[in-house]
């Protein structure tokens, strides 16, 4: 697909989002809606403006954005980890995937009473709560890639004398891209998620700190500029994630004309 002809598709899936703004910001003037109940996207962007000149949100995007990529790198490697050692090892798999598929069944957030326990509200509660979040999609995404691979291709690299190195780097490895990255998609959606329940439970920076702050003095314009902010960062982070999987599956078929 040329660079216009992206351009073009990206542009299109912007025009039902728009719509509804400016859908919500006529059912606003018109009082259909009123602003203690949903303030008018002008207010939310008037809100975004105050924000901004005071850095107040800048530094709550910061240090939101920090938490969430420091969960994401250790939650995420150790599910990548051990995805691979379980994908290449029967003995890894046997030893560990029994009990790490019953965790998986535990939802990660009711856990936060126990983690608090633990952790107190330090930073180390909301980090723990993302890295476990992550942890699993790409645990088991990457496990999934690994065992999909085509044995057919595995006995054919074996056959042109590859050694084991260069047969996980050109032919495993490449073969579990397309699932890993599904995997990689699917957690940066559940980090933002357990951040902002993390970060509205016991925070005192970040931007669910800051919408409950903007709620103690119901300020519901920041609320929803905060909730909007969060889809917004959902969304860079999707973003960036399908880019680098166009650029390292350019060789796929199925990513060629994506």
């Amino acid at each position: 697909m040329s660079f216009s002809a992206r351009l073009h598709a990206n542009a299109l899936g912007w025009v039902l989002p728009v719509l509804v703004i400016a859908g919500w910001e006529i059912a606003s003037r018109a009082g259909v809606m009123p602003a203690n109940v949903l303030p008018a996207p002008s207010a939310v962007a008037e809100a975004f403006w105050r924000l901004t000149l005071s850095g107040e949100l800048i530094r709550n995007i910061g240090v939101s954005t920090a938490r969430a990529l420091a969960g994401f790198a250790v939650g995420g490697s150790i599910g990548f980890a051990l995805g691979l050692a379980n994908g290449l090892s029967r003995l890894s798999r046997g030893l560990t995937d029994t009990t790490l598929q019953m965790i998986r069944n535990i939802p990660h957030l009711a856990l936060i009473p126990l983690v608090i326990l633990w952790f107190g509200i330090d930073e180390e509660a909301k980090l723990f709560l993302v890295a476990l979040g992550v942890f699993f999609p790409i645990y088991v995404n990457t496990l999934l890639g690994i065992q999909s691979v085509d044995p057919q291709l595995v006995e054919m690299g074996r056959v042109y004398g590859m050694d084991r190195r260069a047969l996980f780097f050109r032919v495993i490895l490449p073969g579990a891209l397309p699932a890993i990255f599904v995997g990689l998609r699917y957690a940066l959606g559940i980090m933002w998620l357990t951040l902002i329940v993390a970060e509205t439970i016991s925070a005192s920076s970040g931007l669910g700190y800051m919408a409950m702050q903007a709620r103690e003095f119901l300020l519901i314009d920041v609320v929803v500029l905060s909730i909007l902010i969060y889809a917004l960062l959902g969304k860079l982070a999707d973003s960036l994630a399908r880019l680098l999987e166009r650029l390292s599956l350019g060789w796929h078929p199925a990513f060629q004309h994506g």
